[in-house]
Formats: structure tokens, C-alpha cells, sequence
């Protein structure tokens, strides 16, 4: 994609945290009110969407909801990375949907709750109470939907040079495995030091009860451990896709490589053409000029031979 396009979707995703935040701010300052069939009235919910997880205990309800919404964050740059093509319907309706997210994770992240201010009156159904992040959200969710059914064609080609799923596998698993143990490593460092620092901390706030600060800490690790386990297989799954761009172009240029040889003597000698987004993209440059001598050498070889069947015609006659 070109800077411009890329511009785009990261001010898209942050209009989209901005325009939430302040429109929260304002609906602090208004009184309960209607207007038509829209509802504006305040409230703070302490769970996820439609108040899920509102039950749980304070603390691992901010931290589980807060940490969830900023590995959304992740999985976004992610998958901003490896869509092949520029496709920019599906990567505004990404931006969209995790703008909207992260705006609700700020909340819980300072407030502890979301604020909801929106809700709608159709007969005698009544909405949930929404905010403008949530309204937003499902733009994103439609746009990528739409993208994917009219566009999706593009992102799993029907002739796809490259369906293999693993290019060259011992290196691929070799870089993904490293990449995934390092991730792992740093996570579980950061889950010690979590772990450890919330206990102390109930401790030194003044819970004298075993019972309950082991029922919070121990929730707390199970949240941790599972998150760091889907944070596990998100890496490998990442590192499979960078080790293939990184793969892809040597497996192409060893097969063009062996195609040139092969059919050096012949005007047939197909170009090699990477991927958008591979590394060495210089070798296709490279290849061109292989491909460019190894036709010199095709007109070169005749004028050999013919050049050598004159002087052996010479020399038979001087004979």
C-alpha cells in the first residue's frame, strides 16, 4: 500500500477513538431526554458488550476486559499485516470495529465501566443503551463482512503461485517456534511479576482473608495463562506468515533459477513475480537480468557455431 492509504486507516482508527471519547464526555453534562424514537440517557456499565462479565470481581474485571481490548489492538496490526493486496473496504472496516473497541477499553482502563448514553424506542422494544463506539463497531463489522464477500476473491486466489502452506518448512518451523518461545518467555515474565505484585498488593491493602485474595490471584493466573496461550498461537500463527514472505521470494527465485537452466536455449523463460509485501523484492530485478544474459547467450551460441564451421570449412580446404 502506498503512505497515503496507510494514513488513512490509522486516522480512521483514531478519529474513531477520538469522536467516541469526546462524545462520552459531553453525555456526562446532559439530563435524560427524547428525541423521537432516540433515547439519551447515561449510563455506566461495568461488564463488556450488554454488560457481560459484570459480576466478576472489580479488579479482574478491569484487568481481564482492559488487557483483552489492547490484544485486540495486536491482532488489528496483525491482520493490517499480512492482507496481501491494498483492499481498503476491509482494512477501514478493521479500523472501524477495533477504534470502536479500544474506545470502550479506555473507559474501563480510567472509569472501571463504559459510558452508554444511546438506546432506541421501536413499539414496546426498548434497546440496549449504547455509545457511539458501539454504533461504530458494527459499520466496521458490516464493511468487513461486505468486503469479504465482494472482495474475497482476492485475498484466496483460485491460481495462487504459492498454495503451499508451509514454502520451505524446517525453516519456517524453526522461525516460528523461536519467535513464539521468545514472545512466551517475555509474557511469562510479565505474568510473574502481575501475579506476584497483585497478591502483595491485596496483602498490603489491608485483606486479611487467604481465602479471598487467593480467590482473586488465582483467577487472575487462570485469565493470564489463557490469554497468554492464545497470545502463543497468535505469534506462531504471525511468524508463519512473516517467515513465508520471507521463504517465498527464495523458493521463487530457486524455481525460476531452475527454470532458466532448463529452458535456457529456449525464448520461453517466464519472469519472476513476487508477492506484494515479500522481502527481496530486488530479485525480481535480479532474475530480469538473468533472463536478459541468458538470451544474449541464446544469440551469441548460434554465431559461435556458425563462426566455427567457417574456420573448420577453412581448414579442410587448406588441407
Amino acid at each position: 500500500m502506498k503512505t497515503k492509504d496507510w494514513i488513512l486507516v490509522i486516522a480512521t482508527l483514531l478519529l474513531t477513538i477520538i469522536v467516541d471519547q469526546i462524545t462520552k464526555q459531553l453525555s456526562l453534562q446532559m439530563k435524560e431526554t427524547w428525541i423521537g424514537p432516540v433515547h439519551l440517557i447515561l449510563v455506566f456499565n461495568e461488564g463488556a458488550m450488554l454488560g457481560l462479565f459484570a459480576k466478576l470481581p472489580a479488579i479482574l474485571r478491569i484487568v481481564t476486559l482492559s488487557t483483552s481490548g489492547f490484544f485486540i489492538l495486536s491482532l488489528y496490526a496483525f491482520f493490517q499485516y499480512i492482507i496481501p493486496i491494498r483492499m481498503m473496504k476491509l482494512r477501514l472496516g478493521l479500523s472501524l470495529l477495533v477504534g470502536g473497541i479500544i474506545g470502550n477499553v479506555l473507559d474501563r482502563t480510567y472509569n472501571g465501566y463504559v459510558i452508554d448514553f444511546i438506546g432506541f424506542k421501536v413499539g414496546q422494544f426498548h434497546s440496549p443503551v449504547w455509545n457511539v463506539a458501539d454504533m461504530i463497531q458494527w459499520v466496521g463489522y458490516a464493511l468487513v463482512i461486505y468486503s469479504i464477500f465482494t472482495e474475497g476473491q482476492l485475498l484466496w486466489p483460485d491460481k495462487d503461485t504459492r498454495k503451499r502452506f508451509w514454502v520451505n518448512k524446517n525453516f519456517q518451523l524453526r522461525y516460528a517456534s523461536i519467535f513464539m518461545t521468545a514472545g512466551l518467555l517475555i509474557s511469562t515474565i510479565c505474568m510473574v511479576f502481575s501475579y506476584t505484585y497483585l497478591k502483595v498488593s491485596l496483602i498490603e491493602l489491608g485483606m486479611q482473608n487467604m481465602a479471598t485474595v487467593n480467590q482473586y490471584t488465582e483467577s487472575f493466573l487462570y485469565s493470564f495463562v489463557i490469554l497468554n496461550l492464545t497470545f502463543a498461537i497468535t505469534l506462531f500463527l504471525f511468524a508463519r506468515v512473516a517467515s513465508q514472505k520471507i521463504a517465498g521470494p527464495v523458493y521463487a527465485f530457486e524455481r525460476f533459477l531452475s527454470e532458466a537452466l532448463d529452458n535456457q536455449m529456449s525464448e520461453d523463460i517466464k519472469a519472476l513475480k513476487l508477492r506484494a509485501g515479500d522481502e527481496f523484492r530486488h530479485l525480481e530485478q535480479l532474475a530480469e537480468k538473468i533472463k536478459l544474459r541468458l538470451k544474449d547467450i541464446q544469440k551469441q551460441t548460434p554465431e559461435m557455431s556458425a563462426e566455427h564451421s567457417e574456420h573448420d570449412s577453412v581448414s579442410d580446404d587448406a588441407n
